[in-house]
């Protein structure tokens, strides 16, 4: 994979472009990726474009791959054919760290995930990347508050609480 996720500032929210068959799809996500965020608009929006045509194709698994090294990374966000093709523009949200934390749970309590197994992606809206990814780095939420509500949506999509 190229090395466009190297130098990534931690507090930017990582975006990984995998379909490369509509660039005006693209510019459209691109500019609402860039729109300030917030209640009233007050956060400036920073992401970090992997934009390189080598990961044309990639499945989540190879981009969660590549991305592992990156400690401070808790998420990562593709753009992907979906993305591209949907009215809604939703980014494919993948957790980064959640193999890893299984490792640090009780074994009672991991018994009962072996049941049912945390979320480890769910779609959102380009609106909803800056509040997922903050709040996933700082650790005010967890992957699957959001996980939920992207199920509870109709379309299957977060949209910000």
């Amino acid at each position: 994979m190229p090395s466009d996720i190297e130098g990534r500032d931690e507090f930017a929210a990582l975006i990984v472009r995998t379909d490369y068959g509509d660039e005006a799809a693209w510019r459209r996500v691109t500019e609402e990726l860039g729109r300030p965020w917030g209640l009233d608009g007050d956060f400036e929006a920073r992401v970090h474009l992997a934009d390189d045509p080598s990961w044309a194709g990639a499945t989540p698994e190879q981009v969660l791959a590549a991305v592992g090294r990156d400690e401070e990374l808790s998420v990562v966000f593709v753009a992907d054919r979906t993305t591209m093709t949907s009215p809604h523009r939703a980014l494919l949200a993948l957790h980064v760290r959640a193999e890893d934390e299984d490792e640090h749970l009780d074994p009672e309590y991991y018994g009962q995930l072996v049941d049912s197994p945390p979320a480890r992606e769910f779609r959102t809206a380009p609106a909803g990347v800056h509040d997922v990814h903050a709040n996933l780095s700082l650790a005010n939420m967890d992957f699957e508050d959001y996980a939920e509500a992207a199920v509870e949506d109709p379309e299957g999509v977060f949209r910000g609480f």
